[in-house]
């Protein structure tokens, strides 16, 4: 019996984790339904927050380790799918956990709240 082949236009998937930015801005207007204040006002405070972070575990305080992994920063980027900022406070933590020198993860943190921050500040002044 022959086979019956047909061809089939296949639509190519979506990327698992966006790489078109520090932000996945079109999953932020899924998340807001659309709503455009709402969509600023989400992204003014993950700026305040994520600079708070930054500053408030580059200091390495005593209870850095417990900031890092009571942040919820990092629950606030997978939100908005911002990867980087995402992952760095468990980075971080595992490094202070360890021993190990966090400078690395540290500076990997502030570069993606940075990166973050600029696009965030690119938005809000188009508003």
């Amino acid at each position: 019996m022959p086979l019956h082949l047909e061809r089939i236009e296949w639509m190519p998937s979506p990327p698992l984790v966006p790489d078109d930015g520090p932000i996945d801005f079109a999953h932020l207007n899924r998340m807001t339904l659309g709503d455009a204040d709402l969509e600023r006002e989400v992204l003014a405070l993950f700026s305040a927050q994520s600079t708070h972070l930054v500053d408030a575990i580059g200091a390495l305080p005593e209870d850095a380790r417990a900031l890092a992994r009571a942040s919820s920063t990092a629950e606030a980027a997978s939100a908005i799918n911002a990867f980087a900022i995402a992952d760095a406070p468990t980075a971080l933590e595992e490094a202070l956990a360890s021993g190990s020198d966090p400078s690395q993860r540290l500076a990997a943190l502030r570069e993606a709240v940075s990166l973050a921050r600029t696009a965030i500040g690119a938005i809000l002044r188009r508003c």
